[in-house]
């Protein structure tokens, strides 16, 4: 449900048709859905661990077939967006509680297999969501990209009393600290979103100061109650900050495809809309490959080791991809998409099994949701960061030579400094190598 919502921007064009948007205004259906289920994912979590995590996901599955069919049927924008918000409610309940259910079918010895079951379903969906969204908006338009998940929704709901189900723990709900995390994360997430757009810097600059003061004043919150939504002592560990980092660098550093792969794709190397497509989801079939490879070498070399791996690996794709020109063969191409969507896949199985194995094993909620929300940050702050890189290297050139310039320096500097990055973190080796 949460990957396959990659089919929306194929009926970006076709929305902002029907409602009369200006093409800037459109943007907020991105925005508001991803605001919400990035800075309700933790609290979703803590939310499963209490109360069960197939209660949360059916609600969560509940939530999603209603906002679907709501964006489906919305008569105005202003209803539309509201519609938008509250499938992103359901999404981040009913996503954030998946790895755990994951690996509660399962023994702590296939943990491993389970979370690569997981990584691997959702790069599936990655990779047939644009698909499955051209076709659908050619045949019956862009309500179609919405109601084809409802009858996914509801299929799963029926099929979800077969997953197991624990008593709900007495734990207390941490409400306090609860809204303090989720205005922290709106915050800063909505400071990341408006620092592409044309506003005065003074508004990013306000939330993110307001972001700084909820975090410092959650952090100060967890660390006195008893049972806190997430313990901040763990980030005095290396062992666990710098695989979180790492991930959201990572993620941020490879969203220069989506983000800029398909303009290179259609513009430099002529391809159609359909063509560039087919060429993207490579990356995604990387994923899809890359999870069950590291489900074999997690067990083999360590999730450590394997995660550092991937990023390596990620890294050095980039750089590479940063030296395509508009005579580069497309099967080279398709390679290095490949290579990359494969170690990413390989990173994320291997990170997801570093935080999960780090938490409780009655924290699995907490774990899992953590893990997807650094993939959220970063790939929020790539739009800002990659825009900028691209239209830094491109400065003083025009046309598609001026595009083909900013476009290699984004990825030289993506790369590169996801590679940096990764080198100084081996200053703390244990944090990868360590027993």
């Amino acid at each position: 449900m949460g990957p396959l919502d990659i089919a929306v921007n194929v009926a970006l064009p076709a929305i902002t048709s029907h409602f009369g948007l200006p093409l800037g205004e459109v943007q907020w259906l991105v925005i508001c859905y991803v605001l919400v289920y990035g800075s309700l994912m933790l609290v979703c979590g803590k939310l499963g661990d209490l109360f069960g995590h197939r209660l949360v996901f059916q609600l969560g599955l509940i939530l999603s077939a209603v906002g679907c069919a709501a964006c489906a049927m919305a008569p105005s924008w202003p209803l539309f967006l509201w519609a938008r918000a509250g499938q992103g409610i359901g999404t981040a309940l009913a996503l954030a509680c998946g790895p755990a259910l994951s690996t509660s079918l399962y023994s702590e010895q296939n943990r491993t297999k389970a979370l690569a079951g997981f990584a691997a379903g959702q790069a599936l969906a990655s990779t047939i969501g644009p698909l499955l969204g051209g076709v659908l908006v050619q045949l019956w338009d862009w309500p179609a990209v919405y109601w084809m998940r409802v009858p996914l929704a509801l299929a799963t709901l029926a099929l979800s009393p077969l997953l197991p189900s624990p008593k709900p723990d007495n734990r207390p709900f941490d409400a306090i600290g609860a809204l303090l995390l989720a205005f922290s994360m709106t915050s800063l997430l909505l400071a990341l979103v408006l620092s592409q757009r044309a506003v005065p810097a003074s508004q990013p600059l306000a939330l993110v100061t307001a972001a700084a003061w909820a975090l410092a004043r959650f952090v100060r919150h967890e660390s006195r109650f008893e049972e806190p939504i997430l313990r901040p002592s763990l980030f005095a560990d290396a062992r666990f900050t710098i695989p979180n980092l790492l991930s959201v660098l990572a993620n941020l550093a490879s969203f220069a495809i989506l983000l800029l792969t398909p303009y290179y794709l259609i513009n430099v190397l002529g391809l159609s809309a359909s063509g560039a497509g087919l060429m993207i989801a490579l990356a995604f079939v990387g994923g899809t490959a890359g999870a069950p490879l590291a489900a074999r070498l997690v067990p083999r070399l360590g999730q450590r080791p394997t995660a550092f791996a991937g990023v390596l690996v990620v890294a050095v794709s980039l750089m590479a991809l940063a030296w395509t020109t508009a005579g580069t063969p497309l099967p080279v191409l398709a390679l290095l998409l490949l290579i990359e969507g494969s170690a990413y896949g390989l990173l994320v199985v291997a990170y997801t099994d570093i935080v999960t194995s780090s938490l409780a094993r009655r924290d699995r909620g907490v774990a899992g949701a953590l893990a997807l929300l650094t993939r959220t940050v970063g790939v929020v702050s790539g739009a800002a960061v990659l825009s900028a890189l691209q239209a830094r290297g491109a400065a003083g050139q025009a046309g598609i030579d001026g595009f083909l310039t900013g476009y290699r320096f984004a990825f030289m500097a993506a790369g590169g400094g996801l590679l940096a990055a990764l080198l100084f973190s081996c200053l703390w080796p244990r944090a990868w190598f360590g027993r």
